[in-house]
């Protein structure tokens, strides 16, 4: 009998001890779950303080004495988004932790795909350290669904905040008049904002004529000032769809589009097929769709941007008609060098938006860009 008494006393030493070790006041922040699943922090002082649940994917952090759920170890969160318009919006973000590490960038990134990240262009810098910011989200187009996440770079990487989504409203339709009194709706692309139909004025936007060489493509190829021809000098056919065939002389006045209108540089068409993904591409995303006026396939037409391109051909600088429904050909305003100018075509079977240089008294579409 006193063998096992002894044994018995050493297990309930053993057990007081080992309670005397749990219930003994933590040394510093600690955290705890109960049997129910339920957390609380030790607030440093006397007291266990019970924890409100976070959300799946959040680690909880103590800072300052505080229990915080964090979406990652800097505890960014991606401010809701507000003031959607047709190309602007405005979002933010709140950076309670830099990891003990200077936060040297911060702002939000946003694409059309989920999970953006600040390897894209589409983001803003907004500041450094922790703390709230606004930022400003510019450059979108009009009736499409975004994703936003706020972003914060410090000398470890950088760490993203939670996902919001947002759809912009459709841009409303401004009407512009030529000096003929023609009408053109206005698009919305990014930054910039173009006309929705290929010009077909025959004045310049000062009330000057601008010459017709008509049939005549001897005087066509020579001319060294601007002309405009309709596609197989067929005005009734081809003028309302399609517009005007214009030669770079004609571009080169400055003075070709309405008044608060220009046509664009080269550069400027690159800001456009960059902003739709590239050249590769941006060709079925600028292409009207269907089979109305390309002709079959109309490869990878989608006219996701709303410029509506249409193939009217173009006229060469001999004076002869091609490409009508196959292709469409824009001027831009850059020269290459004294005889050629650069300008962009559009295939029926391809995607791309090819940029070519051909000679100056060919006749091209031209789309006005807004000043």
């Amino acid at each position: 009998m006193k063998k096992n008494f002894t044994k018995i006393s050493l297990v309930a030493i053993l057990l007081f001890v080992f309670q005397i070790v749990l219930t003994a006041q933590p040394v510093g922040s600690q955290i705890k779950t109960d049997t129910n699943g339920f957390i609380s922090y030790w607030n440093g002082i006397d007291n266990w303080i019970p924890v409100v649940p976070g959300f799946p994917g959040q680690n909880l952090q103590i800072t300052g004495g505080v229990a915080i759920w964090m979406n990652n170890q800097y505890g960014i969160t991606t401010t809701a988004v507000s003031n959607v318009a047709g190309n602007t919006a405005i979002s933010g973000g709140s950076i309670l932790s830099d990891g003990g590490s200077k936060i040297i960038a911060r702002g939000v990134c946003w694409s059309t795909s989920s999970n953006p990240t600040v390897a894209l262009i589409t983001k803003t810098t907004d500041g450094t350290g922790i703390g709230s910011f606004v930022s400003n989200i510019s450059g979108l187009t009009a009736s499409t669904t975004y994703f936003v996440r706020a972003y914060a770079t410090n000398s470890e990487g950088t760490s993203y905040g939670n996902e919001e989504s947002f759809t912009t409203t459709i841009a409303p339709v401004t009407t512009v008049s030529d000096y003929d009194g023609n009408l053109y709706d206005t698009v919305h692309i990014g930054t910039q904002v173009w006309l929705k139909q290929n010009l077909k004025t025959t004045h310049y936007k000062n009330g000057g004529a601008i010459a017709y060489p008509g049939n005549d493509n001897t005087l066509w190829g020579n001319s060294t000032s601007g002309a405009y021809a309709w596609y197989n000098n067929d005005e009734t056919t081809y003028k309302n769809i399609y517009g005007a065939l214009y030669n770079w002389y004609a571009v080169n006045t400055g003075n070709l589009c309405p008044t608060g209108w220009h046509v664009p540089s080269d550069a400027e068409f690159l800001i456009l097929t960059s902003y739709l993904g590239g050249d590769g591409i941006a060709g079925g995303n600028l292409k009207e769709t269907g089979l109305a006026h390309w002709s079959n396939p109309n490869n990878y037409a989608t006219n996701s941007s709303g410029f509506t391109a249409l193939p009217g051909g173009r006229r060469s600088a001999s004076g002869t008609y091609g490409f009508i429904n196959d292709a469409g050909f824009w001027w831009n305003s850059t020269e290459d060098y004294s005889v050629f100018s650069w300008g962009s075509v559009i295939y029926n079977n391809d995607g791309s938006a090819y940029k070519v240089s051909l000679a100056k008294p060919s006749g091209f579409s031209v789309r006005c860009l807004k000043d």
